[in-house]
């Protein structure tokens, strides 16, 4: 029988009339599990992902419009939060980890960061209206030196999220060996590992159903905080050098994505900002890429399951640098980890549930012909798949299930 080989015209073409098979990435599991990967890929034209997590790097461009008379700003602030003007006239970027500018921060520790950047972005999507002020040192041809407008996104001439860096490809569990408690961007952690956090969505995660990035580069159409967006080239701290498993799945941290869409046909559901006690403010986005079958190798990493997904326990207190352990994501999800002879509660700081509502959303957008496939046209930076860092996953410290 002939090797399977499908190219992005002939899934869009299947997609527009309505023939294309479709299916989530927790579905395509039990599909290779039945049938094999060869089938598999001849039945499949597109497997669904998804993932919905705080992404601290992320922000959002937006243009206020000129005023009269026109002024150049050079600060300026959304409902007290300050947003970088250094572009030109009245452009700016809110990034979603900038605080009020009167928070307190951790003067009296560990603070609260009630609202920040990441607040802003979700009241903009939302409806709200929104306090902003700019100032500038004043021009000749932009004279003006201070303004004060009651803003709605609909208001705003250009709104456009801008992500540096979403969707990492796998992530640390966080524990705390010291004796207080600590922090951080992974959450509260209690000490002496009285609890293990993660962020991954496992089976569900874009990245991880493509581990080599055959797919995935400029261009590429995805999910983005419940509209259409793009991938727009790799994110900051993208690192396709991770060690891997046999598989090819990382078994760290590794590659990232740089996403834009427009922010005016985004959802509030789908981008909601968060506080982290202690740590900060962020942006929690919803991420969905589908990822074409073009082969059997694509259906063989679209099947990989939350038992063959490893990521390492990392000591957030730097007490210990190296990983303590290796854990798969179905024991983390199983609600309990043992390191070192402990069994430690997990808690997940991602929501599964909307990762599959992500990826539900869009095999109906697909299925419905509103979707279709994005063939990128520069692919994300990787390695070749014969020169990886391969794990040996009996030889790493993974407990058994709790």
């Amino acid at each position: 029988m002939a090797t399977v080989q499908k190219t992005y015209q002939e899934i869009n073409e299947k997609i527009r009339k309505g023939q294309a098979v479709v299916v989530t990435a927790d579905e395509m599991v039990h599909i290779v599990r039945k049938k094999g990967t060869e089938r598999a890929a001849r039945e499949v034209d597109v497997v669904t992902t998804g993932t919905f997590g705080p992404m601290c790097s992320s922000g959002a461009f937006i243009n206020f419009g000129h005023t009269q008379p026109p002024i150049k700003a050079s600060k300026a602030w959304l409902n007290d939060v300050p947003a970088y003007a250094g572009l030109a006239a009245v452009d700016l970027y809110i990034g979603a980890t900038e605080p009020t500018f009167d928070d307190p921060l951790n003067k009296i520790s560990p603070g609260n960061f009630d609202y920040g950047g990441g607040h802003v972005i979700h009241d903009l999507v939302a409806g709200k209206t929104i306090r902003l002020r700019a100032e500038s040192y004043g021009t000749d041809c932009y004279p003006n030196r201070h303004v004060e407008l009651n803003v709605t996104l609909e208001d705003l001439p250009y709104a456009v999220l801008c992500n540096p860096r979403n969707a990492y490809q796998n992530y640390n569990c966080a524990v705390n060996l010291s004796s207080k408690t600590i922090f951080t961007y992974m959450g509260v952690l209690k000490p002496r590992m009285g609890n293990a956090n993660y962020s991954t969505a496992g089976q569900l995660s874009p990245l991880l159903n493509d581990p080599y990035y055959r797919t995935l580069g400029l261009g590429t159409r995805i999910f983005l905080g419940g509209a259409q967006g793009y991938i727009t080239w790799f994110g900051s701290q993208h690192n396709p050098g991770a060690p891997r498993l046999a598989s090819g799945v990382p078994a760290a941290p590794a590659g990232t994505l740089m996403v834009t869409g427009d922010l005016k046909q985004m959802k509030p559901r789908w981008l909601q900002g968060t506080s982290f006690q202690g740590y900060g403010c962020s942006l929690a986005v919803g991420i969905g890429i589908p990822i074409p079958i073009l082969n059997e190798k694509m259906a063989f990493h679209t099947g990989i399951s939350d038992e063959d997904i490893m990521t390492q326990v990392k000591d957030y207190s730097f007490t210990r640098p190296e990983p303590l352990a290796r854990v798969t994501y179905a024991q983390l999800k199983s609600g309990a980890i043992t390191v070192e002879g402990k069994e430690i509660p997990t808690v997940p700081l991602s929501s599964y549930v909307r990762a599959q509502e992500i990826a539900n959303l869009l095999k109906q957008w697909i299925q419905k012909g509103e979707f279709f496939l994005g063939e990128p046209q520069h692919l994300l930076p990787t390695v070749p798949e014969d020169d990886q860092s391969v794990l040996d996953p009996s030889r790493q410290e993974s407990p058994p299930l709790a």
